[in-house]
């Protein structure tokens, strides 16, 4: 296999488009293409001419021979996906270039945000000639998760602020740095400047575990703990006891895999990182060696990435076990991610490192004036069956357990100093735009705000990124998403369905 993508794959795409033999899949036309974990290189139709290594954005695509012995497993995870035969053109299709209609004076748009779906946003239309971009964030720094949400010894996964840093030196980009829309501007002053308005705000909130216990002191979302160790400006001011020897975190997402290896991970490997010095002196003093990552449902439901789990199993000093009463469900059945966690040592007794569990519902949290430990029953297989995706599945397991966790079922406690919960994001409310509160999403249709679910077209609003659509995809996914609204967009001002915007003082970059 001459080349091989590798943990810090971003699916962003380039890599797909400048390969000439169009052996990258999933292709981002491709309805798998926003659920897949990575992309993948076909070892049989690679021609072996690094295009694709000149055009990913965080370097994540290796020549076979220069593979780490912790990235090796990426041969098989590539070889493994392409066992079954996918046909292809030859040439991976390419989106038509926007075009505009005739017009007077430059296309005005405004971005709320500046995270990838923002800047991706703002790098398709300036494409178009003339057009001009003003992007408002409301804190001191761009990018929203790229430097909130990415771990800061992924460091080749942060190097996509490269490529949004280019958009942004664009001169016909101006970042507004600071600036709140609805406190320092409104929505309604963006719409009289500008022709369009595209809110790319992200999903800032988390899910919460409404369990008895879960306000107690100890007890934190992954999102707050993230943000804490990534130096969020929102978090600055916050700490974690990290006194007891054990974490434990409800979820096994990639998140929580992050944070698992952040607590146990040698915190001399983190300096010279992003992380925020306050972290990483708290992480110098602490005591935590033990995190526990439990999962809900069983082990091939596992919310983490086969790459995310290559590249933890590969850290060195962190031990990454298999809970004994877990291993039953690791059936043999050909999923790689099954494998390799097959392939891990059984936990042992005060063993430092990462167990991970499955199987197991958070019925209270325990303590008296602060957290001592975690209560969970076993996740009742009638529940989770019944539930057609994860955050469904979950929000149910959690309910059935709630309300009556004994019901018959054995309990299990685990000692904590510390209880994380890493049960995904969710967006939240955005003053004087309508929103879905049960997806926790602006209601859209492709790209077009809706004044509500299944309702009509606001004309000027368009919506980008995980307040579209969930928080779903990865970093990359949010190019082709941001593309999907710019389309429309352009279709919408080619038709005359925009409001012309007032002219605005000279447009210049900040």
């Amino acid at each position: 296999m001459p080349h091989v993508v590798t943990q810090s794959c971003v699916g962003d795409g380039s890599c797909v488009y400048a390969c000439p033999v169009n052996c990258i899949q999933p292709t981002p036309d491709d309805p798998a293409f926003e659920h897949a974990e990575m992309l993948h290189i076909d070892p049989a139709a690679c021609v072996d001419c690094g295009a694709c290594v000149t055009a990913c954005p965080v370097d994540a695509i290796k020549p076979h021979r220069l593979l780490d012995a912790g990235e090796r497993a990426f041969l098989a995870a590539n070889a493994a996906y392409h066992r079954t035969p996918r046909s292809r053109p030859l040439l991976a299709p390419v989106r038509p270039r926007l075009r505009v209609r005739e017009h007077e004076r430059p296309l005005r748009v405004a971005i709320v945000g500046s995270g990838p779906a923002a800047i991706y946003a703002a790098d398709e239309l300036l494409t178009i000639p003339r057009a001009q971009v003003s992007v408002y964030e409301r804190l001191p720094v761009p990018y929203g998760l790229v430097r909130a949400g990415v771990a800061p010894d992924h460091r080749r996964t942060r190097r996509i602020a490269r490529q949004l840093d280019r958009v942004c030196a664009d001169p016909r980009l101006r970042l507004r740095l600071g600036v709140e829309v609805g406190r320092d501007v409104t929505r309604e002053q963006l719409l009289a400047s500008h022709d369009a308005v595209v809110y790319a705000v992200g999903a800032a909130a988390d899910r919460r575990l409404e369990i008895p216990g879960a306000t107690l002191p100890g007890t934190a979302s992954a999102t707050e703990f993230v943000a804490w160790y990534n130096g969020h400006p929102d978090h600055a001011g916050r700490s974690f006891d990290l006194s007891h020897r054990r974490a434990v975190i409800v979820g096994n997402g990639n998140v929580a895999l992050d944070v698992a290896r952040i607590l146990t991970v040698d915190p001399e490997s983190l300096a010279g990182t992003a992380i925020a010095p306050a972290a990483l002196a708290a992480l110098r003093a602490s005591r935590v060696e033990e995190v526990v990552v439990v999962g809900r449902r069983g082990p091939a439901a596992s919310a983490f990435t086969l790459p995310e789990l290559i590249g933890l199993s590969a850290t060195p000093g962190v031990g990454l076990a298999v809970a004994d009463d877990a291993r039953a469900g690791l059936a043999r059945g050909g999923d790689p991610k099954l494998e390799l966690l097959r392939g891990l040592p059984p936990a042992r007794d005060g063993a430092r490192g990462i167990t991970l569990r499955w199987g197991l519902t958070p019925a209270r949290i325990e303590g008296a004036e602060r957290v001592t430990g975690i209560t969970f029953a076993p996740t009742s297989a009638a529940v989770a069956a019944a539930a057609s995706d994860a955050a469904t599945a979950d929000a149910a397991a959690t309910a059935d357990a709630a309300a009556d966790p004994a019901a018959g079922r054995a309990l299990t406690t685990l000692d904590a100093g510390l209880v994380i919960s890493a049960i995904g994001y969710r967006g939240l409310p955005i003053a004087g735009m309508p929103f879905d509160a049960a997806s926790g999403t602006i209601p859209s249709a492709d790209g077009r705000v809706l004044d509500a679910a299944g309702g009509a077209a606001i004309p000027g609003l368009y919506v980008a990124g995980w307040i579209k659509r969930g928080p779903t995809g990865f970093i990359g996914t949010n190019k082709s998403c941001s593309q999907d609204t710019v389309r429309a967009l352009v279709d919408d001002f080619n038709a005359g369905l925009l409001r012309p915007a007032a002219d605005p003082a000279p447009h210049r970059s900040a």
